[in-house]
């Protein structure tokens, strides 16, 4: 399209914690967090939870022979997938591994390294012929030749978490998942790290009720999604990271009462693709359809 930024997200996996595949989450999906992101001819990839199977077969299938992959964090379910993501495996093609949410001592090829030990998985990480790991300094900006810009933010999680801001072309898609509101210094940073973001990718876990006995475990809810949305001019939030016990019935009566507040937000599901531009087209939509009260800060 004439004048399009390229800019976009598709999901592979929506899901946290763990895998629920079966009957009740066919159209939601149950597969845990893999995000593609495209900027022009750039692709990078959010997180190797179990979805990244089904992308990495993709990828090949196109005739791609490079891609960055970031991580959140490095939890099982978002890590799990990386076994089973078949372009690492070939010697022609070029990936790059980063992260930024560990530890000085930990560097991001140890993960690689437990996570394939020969007492849990029959190949170790050293096939992995054409990868490169790289461990990022918190706040530092990565610049691709096309002029894709990616900063980082830290987010509320036990064990650390980064959130990710993909700048190209005028817009903006962020992702801020597996952290939990209720931090004001980390709060006021995540919602300065967003503003004016046409897609916000947000950890939506739980509504305001299950919070209340879930303070701790490092997870939000769509009403603070919503909330945040407003505060920062978000053009499109949309919720993921969902909870694992939540049924495709139970997502559609969600997504509806979501869109009643805020009729641009949407819920995550597999496959669904999203452009920045036509995000940021919904910000015409009426001013009373903006303004509806949600709960929140």
């Amino acid at each position: 399209m004439s004048g399009s930024s390229g800019l976009s997200i598709r999901f592979w996996g929506v899901r946290g914690s763990y895998v629920v595949p079966g009957p009740k989450t066919v159209r939601y999906g149950g597969n845990t967090s893999c995000m593609e992101i495209r900027a022009g001819d750039e692709c990078v990839v959010v997180d190797c939870g179990s979805g990244v199977h089904d992308l990495g077969k993709a990828m090949l299938a196109s005739g791609r022979k490079c891609v960055t992959v970031l991580f959140t964090h490095t939890h099982l379910d978002h890590i799990c997938g990386l076994p089973f993501f078949a372009p690492a495996y070939k010697p022609d093609f070029q990936v790059r591994f980063m992260a930024g949410h560990l530890l000085a001592d930990i560097k991001l090829q140890d993960i690689f390294e437990r996570l394939m030990d020969p007492v849990l998985f029959p190949v170790q990480p050293v096939v992995f012929k054409e990868c490169a790991f790289h461990d990022l300094k918190i706040g530092e900006a990565l610049r691709f030749p096309n002029g894709l810009s990616v900063t980082t933010e830290c987010l509320n999680h036990p064990g650390g978490a980064l959130g990710y801001r993909f700048d190209f072309k005028g817009r903006s898609i962020v992702i801020i998942t597996d952290h939990e509101h209720g931090e004001r210094g980390t709060d006021d940073a995540v919602e300065r790290f967003v503003e004016g973001a046409d897609i916000m990718v947000y950890d939506a876990t739980y509504t305001d009720a299950e919070y209340r006995s879930h303070v701790g475990w490092g997870h939000s809810t769509w009403q603070e999604a919503l909330s945040l949305s407003r505060r920062a001019g978000i053009a499109q939030p949309v919720m993921f990271h969902h909870h694992p016990e939540r049924s495709d019935d139970e997502f559609d009566r969600l997504r509806e009462e979501i869109q009643t507040l805020f009729p641009a937000a949407e819920v995550a599901r597999e496959g669904m693709l999203l452009e920045a531009d036509a995000a940021a087209r919904m910000l015409a939509r009426p001013m009373e359809a903006r303004e509806a009260p949600v709960g929140g800060r």
